[in-house]
């Protein structure tokens, strides 16, 4: 039989079709890998960028390259609204350096031409008509599609991608990651925001604790020795720096200067309490220039009438144009006759202990607050004062101390917590002691009060 020459087997094309399909698959997993390594890698680095940078411009100028990396574009464009309603081209990244000028030029002409629009109309419209600036002066052959930068739910700008592939497809992973982009740049704006105030908060702590560190150093030290008497006094501001005083003030040049002559009279000390309404800087700056005033009043010898009615006069017009009143209580102890002169500048009656009679009344006078009127008038009086006798100087925060149910510590109870004190506590400190005590237990030891409170008391031995 003929021999038939057997078929040729093409090894090689049977190969080459069982092969191909297998190998182009390997190729595009290989690629997607790829793909998906470099934008975790890219993402990565925005986030390492977000942790470590600590100037907002250069973490915003990586913005528009991330977003063209991970979205494979042409470029990016990074807008943002300016506090003036302007909006502004930030950052820009596009991969050809030639076309690179005249793109930000389109762009920047693009974003001059908006301005937003007050707050109570929508943002969508502001935006709508920066998209149509963008195409207009972009031209037809650029593709744009943006995403929002929000901070607390706030519009601050957009992010863009912009394409000259008319092929390019804004797909969904590709939003997806811009969104990712534009929430970064979100939060790096945020804490740049968030940093600032943080360093004027800063500054306004270190200037408070300035502020009160001058207070505390501005308010007697210790209390001064008076011949036959004993004197302690508290002051608790409710905020660092508060609008309480008090102060015990020699009556005469040979009390400041011991060295010189003492007369007849210069044994005299001014005991004196006040408080400006209001708290915090504005009242504690108020009272540093009472205290300056004050005390050179003292130095001119007057009745405390006559210097109450000098200091009103003297710093009516400052407290007309602050809005803010004083209430003060002056009084000059001689401890030769035991003679306790005084006027009232509408502050809270101290109280006078008899040790006599084992009672208490009020040291009071008629006079309006310090700042109300220029002319106001005040009156002088004057007690004379036994041993044992005490009077204690206060401040409305003690009485109008409030407990958790809203209650007041009111006046009544003071002077019942006073007249204890004065027959239990030896000596003026266990008696600021006791009332401070008093007041802490009613408000409550885990409560502080709203208002500054201060005390003095004077004893006679």
């Amino acid at each position: 039989m003929p021999q038939f020459p057997s078929q040729p087997t093409d090894n090689n094309n049977s190969a080459t079709t069982d092969v191909t399909p297998v190998v182009a698959l390997k190729e595009l997993v290989s690629r997607l890998h790829r793909e998906q390594n470099k934008i975790q890698d890219l993402l990565s680095s925005l986030g390492f960028a977000l942790r470590s940078f600590n100037n907002l411009n250069q973490f915003l100028e990586l913005i528009p390259l991330m977003a063209t990396r991970v979205t494979d574009a042409d470029g990016s464009a990074l807008f943002l609204y300016k506090p003036n309603g302007q909006v502004r081209l930030e950052q820009l990244h596009w991969q050809d350096s030639r076309q690179r000028k005249n793109i930000r030029k389109a762009l920047e002409t693009a974003s001059s031409q908006i301005t937003l629009l007050p707050s109570s109309a929508p943002l969508a419209t502001a935006t709508g008509m920066l998209d149509d600036q963008m195409h207009r002066y972009l031209g037809p052959d650029v593709q744009i599609f943006g995403t929002a930068i929000l901070v607390k739910h706030t519009e601050r700008g957009w992010l863009y991608v912009l394409s000259r592939d008319p092929e390019y497809s804004w797909t969904e992973t590709r939003q997806k990651l811009v969104r990712l982009v534009a929430d970064q740049t979100a939060v790096a704006i945020e804490n740049d925001e968030l940093a600032v105030e943080l360093k004027k908060k800063e500054r306004l702590d270190q200037e408070l604790e300035i502020g009160a560190e001058i207070q505390r150093r501005l308010l007697p030290r210790q209390c001064p020795y008076i011949p036959g008497a004993s004197v302690a006094a508290r002051c608790r501001p409710a905020n660092r720096v508060g609008g309480d005083y008090y102060d015990f003030i020699p009556t005469s040049h040979s009390q400041i200067y011991p060295h010189n002559i003492v007369n007849e009279d210069s044994g005299r000390w001014g005991l004196v309490i006040g408080d400006v309404m209001g708290k915090g800087v504005p009242a504690g700056l108020i009272m540093t220039m009472m205290r300056g005033m004050l005390r050179g009043e003292v130095l001119h010898g007057n009745s405390p009438a006559a210097i109450l009615q000098n200091l009103n006069r003297v710093m009516y017009a400052d407290l007309e144009n602050s809005h803010r009143f004083i209430t003060l209580f002056y009084s000059e102890y001689n401890p030769q006759q035991r003679l306790l002169s005084y006027s009232n500048a509408a502050h809270n009656p101290p109280l006078w202990w008899h040790a006599a009679t084992k009672t208490v009344s009020r040291l009071d006078t008629l006079g309006m607050l310090i700042g109300l009127d220029a002319n106001s008038q005040y009156e002088d009086a004057q007690v004379q004062l036994e041993p044992g006798d005490t009077v204690v100087y206060y401040t409305d925060g003690l009485t109008d101390a409030a407990a958790a149910s809203g209650d007041r510590f009111d006046e009544e109870n003071f002077v019942t917590a006073f007249n204890t004190a004065c027959r239990y506590c030896n000596g003026p400190e266990e008696i600021v002691d006791y009332l401070f005590d008093q007041v802490q237990q009613f408000i409550g030891d885990d409560r502080q009060n709203n208002d500054d409170m201060t005390l003095v008391v004077l004893q006679i031995e």
